[in-house]
């Protein structure tokens, strides 16, 4: 099942269950407060309990470092998520509050009773394409990688559910390896924007509940000039820092499993197994209690988790490719262990059609956008890796985990052909159809969301599709293989040629759901729930940035606007400026069709 298809079903969960009290003051929130995590797992024993951890430092042992974040200077509201205050039962008005604009710029000192006047930080390791390393830690050891920028500040379980609220720029922490531990505005927007977008989308992923921006604290960060073509960002610019607070069910990583799935293996500390177990048990309480039985033993909980976890990951992996992003960075140190989108760092959507896209410069072929299912692959084997250290005593479930990890490719292609098959409205994928239709989206080349929004108006020939062909483009054209531009002058009727193809297949849908009333205009319905109309491309995020660092927020909230309604036809005004091709000056620069990683 491609989860999150039917858009639909997001937004009939956005309706404020009748049973939610509505949240209006920071007091309001306080009586919600649970903090699962801190209360039941365990502090570095070397820690500060009074949150005064911020110097970099190696941590080797315990699942949390108690961290008080770092407020910034005279905050002032960017925007907030008014879905996401809806689905909390959230006031809007709170969002502005004095109270809540301090807690949730970084300053928890005064937070009302039983919330925590500390935060708390976590430690994990890093495996770039399942690989293990080691030097991006200043230690060479492994035990300083982990939330650099990223402070937890509460839990809360609202109306049944349980949420973890996160400052991203909340300062440094003893993982910061001696950076500054802010976040500024530009990027902020983009995560904040982002979030929020691809929510909309359907696509499972952390959200963003409010940002706030200083007016007197500035930083500087390496950027790129104006029209820069730099793969590296080639000037250093003061900008605004800025907090945005994400919020999911839980922040625990691969990452993490994997770093006390180390400690265990290597017997680093007497309580390395013990804090390997607590840390998947934990998971398993907090993610996946609606389908894992918790009168169930260990090694039966971590069988059902596997499978399931793959489930959700091939599911997200095939979500991300149906709309188009790429997640650049798909270390498993940025791969949620609860199957969702977490951590948009130089993230981009794909807008002229390329199975190699990577808007991380420094990226590589192995993160790009349809290399995304083989990067998940190699997340899932190291998450599969990590957990098996907890059944060497139990060979029954640990030869059914490796058959789980095992089948993952297959699960994977699975979904993906399922995916292929909705985006295209017929009902059994065609592989030489799909094959056909890639080699022209390539050759053309085309705008990814623009072509299939067109197409899921049954066009009854190309006219529409041409709204998509990035034509003028030449340095496209001259940079294909040979083999992809020996009939250049035939592109149209090869198209034709394709497109009667693709109606034949979805005649025969038609035909053969008669009785289900699955008639074309139907099929249109239901392409258009899977074939977003708006994508969040970067060259319009850059306006926004812009004008929002000189105080006028207005881009952006009209972004926001737009991005969380991706499906729906909008106005007229916003069609005309939303819903258009990259234009051709923006291609190859630096901050519109690429980033550095820390971007």
């Amino acid at each position: 099942m491609i989860l999150g298809l039917n858009h639909e079903n997001t937004m009939a969960n956005q309706l404020l269950p009748e049973n939610l009290s509505t949240v209006a003051t920071l007091d309001d929130l306080a009586k919600l407060a649970n903090y699962s995590f801190v209360d039941t797992l365990n502090c570095d024993p070397d820690a500060n309990t009074s949150g005064a951890n911020h110097a970099p430092r190696q941590v080797f042992s315990g699942h949390y470092v108690p961290v008080s974040p770092t407020a910034i200077e005279d905050p002032e509201y960017v925007t907030h998520s008014k879905d996401l205050f809806h689905e909390l039962g959230f006031a809007d008005e709170l969002a502005q509050l004095d109270d809540f604009v301090r807690m949730f710029s970084g300053d928890i000192s005064h937070v009302p009773a039983p919330m925590h006047h500390v935060g708390w930080a976590c430690g994990y390791s890093l495996s770039i394409f399942g690989n293990e390393y080691y030097q991006q830690c200043p230690f060479q050891t492994g035990n300083g990688y982990g939330d650099g920028r990223a402070v937890s500040v509460l839990e809360a379980v609202i109306n049944g559910q349980r949420w973890e609220m996160q400052l991203k720029g909340g300062g440094p922490t003893p993982y910061c390896r001696g950076a500054d531990g802010r976040a500024v505005l530009r990027s902020s927007i983009r995560e904040f924007l982002a979030q929020e977008h691809m929510h909309a989308l359907g696509v499972p992923t952390s959200r963003s509940l409010s940002l706030y921006v200083s007016k007197t604290e500035k930083v500087e960060r390496p950027w790129y000039s104006d029209g820069s073509r730099s793969l590296d960002p080639d000037m250093l610019v003061s900008e605004p820092v800025a907090i945005s607070t994400r919020v999911a069910p839980s922040f625990i990583r691969v990452g993490q499993l994997e770093l006390f799935s180390r400690r265990a293996r290597k017997q680093e500390h007497p309580k390395a197994m013990e804090e390997l177990e607590k840390i998947v048990l934990h998971l398993i309480e907090r993610e996946y209690s609606d389908v894992i039985d918790q009168t169930l033993t260990t090694p039966e909980k971590i069988v059902l988790l596997a499978r399931e976890y793959r489930n959700r990951l091939t599911s997200l992996v095939a979500n991300w490719i149906r709309v188009g992003y790429c997640q650049a960075n798909f270390n498993s140190d940025n791969c949620a262990a609860g199957g969702f989108t977490l951590d948009y760092g130089p993230f981009g959507f794909c807008e002229e059609f390329d199975p190699k896209y990577q808007p991380w410069a420094r990226g590589g072929q192995h993160f790009s956008f349809l290399y995304q299912p083989l990067s998940a692959e190699r997340n899932f084997h190291m998450f599969i890796t990590s957990v098996a250290v907890l059944l060497t005593s139990n060979e029954n479930h640990l030869q059914q985990l490796e058959e789980i990890g095992s089948g993952f490719s297959i699960v994977m292609q699975e979904r993906m052909e399922e995916m292929w098959a909705a985006k295209l409205g017929i009902t059994t994928f065609n592989a030489e159809l799909f094959t056909e239709l890639a080699t022209l989206m390539i050759q053309t080349p085309v705008d990814y969301t623009i072509f299939f929004r067109e197409l899921s108006t049954l066009p009854e020939d190309i006219t529409p599709l041409k709204r998509s062909f990035y034509t003028a483009l030449q340095h496209t054209m001259a940079s294909m293989p040979s083999t992809l531009t020996t009939d250049p002058d035939g592109i149209e009727a090869r198209w034709s040629e394709w497109l009667n193809k693709w109606k034949s297949c979805i005649d025969a849908s038609t035909d053969a759901n008669a009785n289900e009333s699955c008639s074309r205009k139907e099929i249109s319905r239901q392409m258009k729930l899977v074939n977003p109309k708006y994508s969040l491309r970067a060259w319009l995020i850059v306006p926004a940035y812009e004008q929002a660092a000189k105080g006028n927020y207005a881009l952006v909230r009209e972004l926001q606007e737009v991005m969380t309604q991706p499906y729906a036809e909008q106005s007229k005004e916003m069609e005309e400026k939303y819903y258009k091709l990259k234009p051709t000056e923006f291609f190859e620069i630096g901050g519109m069709s690429h980033y550095s990683c820390s971007s």
